[in-house]
């Protein structure tokens, strides 16, 4: 009867696995390994290989790298901060940064393009200031900053979960032992949050390492992305190959880049279990 209620309840969910996962991956694979005449060939994966395919995928990696990296020296400061606050005030300041996130994402990142364009609020602020009018909008920082700014709860909330859940009397005892704030923050605090670390960076470099409306809206037609050409390839072009051959290299990288924190974690779980 248990196992009948259980089945009954999983039911739903594993329906919409199938229904919005399972079956689009396979179309993906299935387009991404065919031509136009349904052919079997890794002509799709291999224009991974074009320059300017090949550049949009080395900026994309490097533009959600730096923004995973700024997130997180940005956020577990700020996490270590409101995790030693009061109860009250820091779910004030949690809600704070979380309110954002309720808002439309275009709308936020559009915000950031009248902040950042030639006759935005910014140049306006240097001209009253007679300072020189800089050239903000369409560049590689642009996408950075408004990749930051879209994903640092992200990495925020998992790091201060980890951090709450943190016993500080092992910290203590660290102090008591004789190892100074550096050695017990990089040999304590570090490897206890691990958990928190990984799952933030996993949030934010995974969607920052496939967006594409974030660079549509900073980046214009000056910069692409990996995931504007595999957007255009889909709804301009209208070549799903492609598009799916390109999307099938990118999620090697996703799984990868996955994989490898993964092992960190491990590492750090093994490390503790030792200790």
């Amino acid at each position: 009867m248990k196992k009948k209620n259980n089945a009954l309840l999983t039911g739903p969910y594993l329906i919409w696995t199938v229904a919005f996962i399972v079956i689009p991956l396979i179309l993906i694979v299935y387009y991404g390994f065919t031509d136009g005449n349904h052919r079997f060939t890794l002509d799709n994966l291999s224009r991974i290989t074009d320059p300017v395919t090949l550049k949009a995928l080395l900026l994309s990696l490097l533009l959600s790298a730096l923004a995973t990296a700024i997130c997180l020296v940005m956020a577990y400061p700020l996490a270590m901060i409101l995790s030693r606050m009061k109860s009250g005030a820091s779910a004030i300041i949690t809600t704070i940064f979380i309110i954002p996130m309720w808002m439309n994402s275009l709308l936020r990142i559009f915000a950031w393009q009248t902040l950042l364009e030639r006759n935005g609020v910014i140049n306006q602020l240097l001209s009253f200031l007679h300072l020189p009018p800089q050239h903000l909008i369409n560049t590689p920082a642009a996408i950075a900053l408004g990749m930051i700014y879209d994903y640092l709860p992200f990495m925020l909330l998992p790091i201060y979960n980890s951090l709450t859940k943190l016993d500080w009397n092992v910290v203590n005892a660290a102090y008591d032992l004789g190892a100074n704030g550096r050695q017990t923050f990089f040999r304590v605090i570090v490897p206890l949050t691990m958990p928190g670390i990984v799952s933030g960076i996993t949030m934010v470099f995974v969607p920052a390492l496939t967006t594409f409306v974030i660079s549509d809206f900073l980046g214009g037609s000056k910069v692409l992305l990996i995931g504007n050409i595999i957007d255009q390839q889909f709804t301009q072009v209208g070549n799903w190959n492609v598009g799916s051959g390109l999307s099938l290299v990118l999620m090697v990288f996703i799984l990868v880049s996955m994989a490898v924190m993964q092992h960190f974690d491990t590492d750090e779980e093994a490390a503790r279990s030792i200790l």
